[in-house]
Order: structure tokens, then C-alpha cells, then sequence
């Protein structure tokens, strides 16, 4: 049972933020700005929360664990055997790759602006995060979704949403001088590695047996255009060789089957939700991936198109909004951190169908055993998400322009309540903001 605190209704308690904006004025050298002070103790809060519990021993982020940082971790048996499901689906090691890779890159600017010593060694261990999560599995190109109770085993399937965001992560890391001559030609030699893997499976990610592979940078939709493109563009920049370039260049003007777009007009249109209803949360790799682009690309023609696709990828997160402001932080539903229950509904899974039918399965089971889980993804989820969405377009005077409802809604939440690590974007939306 919680105990009760000074807070109203909604937002970050009084106690929580005094004690948050009176820590970083302390500790770190930015400065309050006068018209956010509540948004940047209520992030400092998440900040601190997502440190304390959310981020293990290894560097890398689990999904949940109870508010006292407890944590069933699946054993190398479990994983092995694809407990509660072979895709890690529902366990606290579900997407090591993909909020390590989206997270760093807020570690990395919060430490440009900060100069802390503390933040550079978080960005350091979120890297060596990202390292390991490529590292413990025998397929090569093979970045898993975290580690077991030995710090080795895992599930046996990654994705799309975990090597995308593990390279957009190294990506940004490589772009400091964080890592020392030693690592960065190790992280170098391992995103080549991973990429050429890549690439020659025809943009497939591999898995183990016996699914070999899940996830694919190929088609040309939101989900894949802006990803496969980041990759050769990035390629060619880290090793200055040609057939990079030509392939980024022949991968832009490849059209869709079905309808005749072209990966760069789907850059150009922007964030689109896939797969009905409102996913921001994986939607936002994609445009990440875009920001990066647009941050590399020399011609003039090509940055104004990536521009105008995060533009529009901003109009349509601005959406989401709303449905922050309806997350009640004093609604506390039940919360279940036992997935082993789940395992009453478990069988054997020889494909990657099976797999994901059972999780399905799995999940509306545990939806009502356990409804704070819903509760969380719709209305922190979604819309923290989407606020990060927000601020990747460059246009900075329309971003001044959002400026207040997006720290209005970083500003609503109670973090030290929430269970899931995924409102980590309210940092990677805040310390964006923080370079206007």
C-alpha cells in the first residue's frame, strides 16, 4: 500500500517537487527557467525514479517493477523454453534494446546541457547496455531483448523495434566524446558487423532457431522506410565508402507495390499509425530515425522533405495529448508483477506465429487480472510518446509555439507511481525542449 502524500489530484506532489527542483539546482549547474519550474522537477522526479529501479545491473531497462524496485527475472530456462511466450512478451525483459536505444539519446543531451560527471557515466552505462544486449546471443546480428537471471540467457526472438532503436542509439552515442579510443572502435566494428549481417538477409533480423528470423527494415511503410534509410545514409558517413551512398540513393526512389509511394514520399508524409488505433510509442522509431536523417543530409531538396514528414509526424502526436490529461495518479489499479501466472496458459512455440497468437492470448488474460497495465499504456504511454514525437521537428519557432502544452502534460504525472518504465520519453521530450 502506498502511503499518502501532500499532492492534489493530479501532478507531481508538492514534497516531490521541492525536493526535485531544490536537488538539481544543487547538483547540476542548468538553471530552472522561470516559466516550467513544475514540468522540470516533475521530470527530475522521473528521472530519478526511472535510476533507482527501472535500469539494472547490466545498464539496461526493464519494463517494470514494483514501486519498491522488485523484480522477477526470467531464468535461462524460462527463456529458453519461451516462458511466459518465446517473444519475452509481458516479462520485465521485453525491450531492453529499444528503450535503451530511445533512452541514451535523452541521457545525451541532458548531459550536454548538465556537464554532470554522473549523467556522462549513465550515458557510459546505457552504451555498455546496448553492447551487451548485442553481445550475449551466438547468431550474430542477433540484438536481444535483455538478459536472464544469469546474465547471459534470453528469449530467442528480437525485432524491428529493437535493432532500429539499438543502432539510432549507438548512432548518438558515437557522436559524443564519451567513449575513448578503445570502445568506440568496438561499438564501430559491432554496428558493421550488425548492419552487413543485416543487409544481406535482406534487411531481415536475425533470430534463433528455430524462427531464424523476426522484424525487417524492407518494406516501404512508415514503419521501415525512414529506419532503412537512417542505416545507409549513417553507413556511408562512418566508413566513407561509395556502394553506401548508392544504395541509400536507389533505396530512396524504390516504390511500394500496392500503391507506387516511394520511401522518400513516405519520410515526406510522416508518422501514420499501421496497425489501428494509436501507437505512438513504436511509431516514434521511425522518426527518430527521420531526425536523424535530417540531421545528416547535406541536400537542400531531401533535409526540406525529412523536415516536412516530422512536421507532419508532429501534428499528428499532438493528438495524443489529451489523453495524458486524463491519467488520474490517484486511480491506483490493481498491478500484478507475478508474469509468471501467465504460464497457465503456456505451450510449446515453434513459430513466430504461435508465439505471438499466445501472447495475445496471454495478455487479455492478464488485462483482467491486472488492469493497471492498460491503464498506464493508454494514458502515459501513448501520449508521453507522442510528446516526444512532438519536439523532433526542427522547426524550432513551432516547437516554442507547443512549448506549454507539452510541459503541461510532462508536469501531470506522478511518477514515483507509475510501474512501467514507459514514461521514460518525458525526458527525451524534456531535454529536447531544453534546446530551444
Amino acid at each position: 500500500m502506498r502511503h499518502k502524500m501532500d499532492h492534489g489530484r493530479n501532478g507531481v506532489s508538492r514534497r516531490a517537487l521541492l525536493k526535485a527542483g531544490a536537488g538539481l539546482l544543487l547538483s547540476t549547474p542548468f538553471i530552472l527557467r522561470a516559466e516550467s519550474p513544475k514540468a522540470e522537477a516533475a521530470v527530475q522526479v522521473a528521472h530519478e525514479e526511472m535510476w533507482r529501479r527501472l535500469i539494472d545491473k547490466h545498464g539496461v531497462m526493464l519494463d517494470f517493477t514494483d514501486e519498491a524496485g522488485k523484480v522477477i527475472i526470467p531464468t535461462p530456462e524460462e527463456c529458453r523454453l519461451g516462458k511466459p511466450n518465446a517473444l519475452g512478451w509481458w516479462s520485465p525483459i521485453e525491450n531492453g534494446g529499444f528503450f535503451n536505444g530511445l533512452y541514451i539519446d535523452a541521457m545525451i543531451n541532458r548531459w550536454r546541457i548538465t556537464k554532470d560527471k554522473a549523467d556522462a557515466e549513465k550515458v557510459k552505462r546505457l552504451a555498455q547496455g546496448l553492447m551487451k544486449l548485442a553481445s550475449v546471443s551466438e547468431v550474430r546480428g542477433f540484438v536481444v531483448r535483455g538478459m536472464a537471471t544469469d546474465g547471459k540467457g534470453h528469449y530467442p526472438m528480437g525485432s524491428n523495434d529493437q535493432t532500429g532503436p539499438w543502432l539510432y542509439g549507438l548512432w548518438r552515442y558515437l557522436q559524443t566524446d564519451l567513449p575513448d579510443k578503445a570502445e568506440r572502435a568496438k561499438v564501430i566494428a559491432k554496428v558493421l558487423e550488425m548492419v552487413e549481417i543485416i543487409v544481406a538477409a535482406d534487411w531481415r533480423m536475425p533470430a534463433e532457431e528455430p524462427f531464424k528470423y523476426r522484424g525487417s527494415f524492407s518494406n516501404i511503410t512508415w514503419e521501415s522506410s525512414a529506419r532503412q534509410l537512417f542505416v545507409l545514409k549513417w553507413m556511408h558517413q562512418l566508413t566513407d565508402d561509395d556502394k553506401w551512398d548508392r544504395m541509400y540513393r536507389q533505396s530512396l526512389s524504390e516504390r511500394n507495390q500496392k500503391d507506387g509511394i516511394s520511401r522518400l514520399a513516405v519520410c515526406e508524409r510522416g508518422m501514420i499509425f499501421e496497425h489501428g488505433g494509436r501507437h505512438s510509442w513504436t511509431s516514434s522509431v521511425p522518426g527518430a530515425c527521420l531526425r536523424a536523417l535530417w540531421e545528416m543530409e547535406a541536400d537542400r531538396e531531401l533535409k526540406a522533405a525529412y523536415a516536412k514528414g516530422l512536421q507532419a509526424g508532429a501534428v499528428m502526436a499532438l493528438e495524443s495529448l489529451p489523453l495524458g490529461m486524463k491519467f488520474d495518479n490517484d486511480d491506483v489499479r490493481k498491478f500484478e508483477p507475478n508474469w509468471r501466472m501467465m504460464n497457465q496458459w503456456w505451450k510449446p512455440q515453434v513459430t513466430e506465429q504461435e508465439a505471438v497468437a499466445l501472447a495475445q492470448q496471454q495478455l487479455r488474460e492478464y488485462g483482467k487480472l491486472a488492469p493497471r497495465r492498460g491503464q498506464e499504456t493508454k494514458e502515459v504511454r501513448e501520449p508521453v510518446f507522442a510528446a516526444w514525437v512532438v519536439t523532433l521537428a526542427p522547426d524550432k519557432t513551432i516547437l516554442r509555439e507547443r512549448r506549454t502544452e507539452l510541459e503541461k502534460l510532462l508536469a501531470h504525472y506522478r511518477y514515483d507511481r507509475l510501474l512501467y518504465s514507459q514514461f521514460f520519453p518525458v525526458e527525451n521530450a524534456w531535454w529536447q525542449l531544453q534546446k530551444l
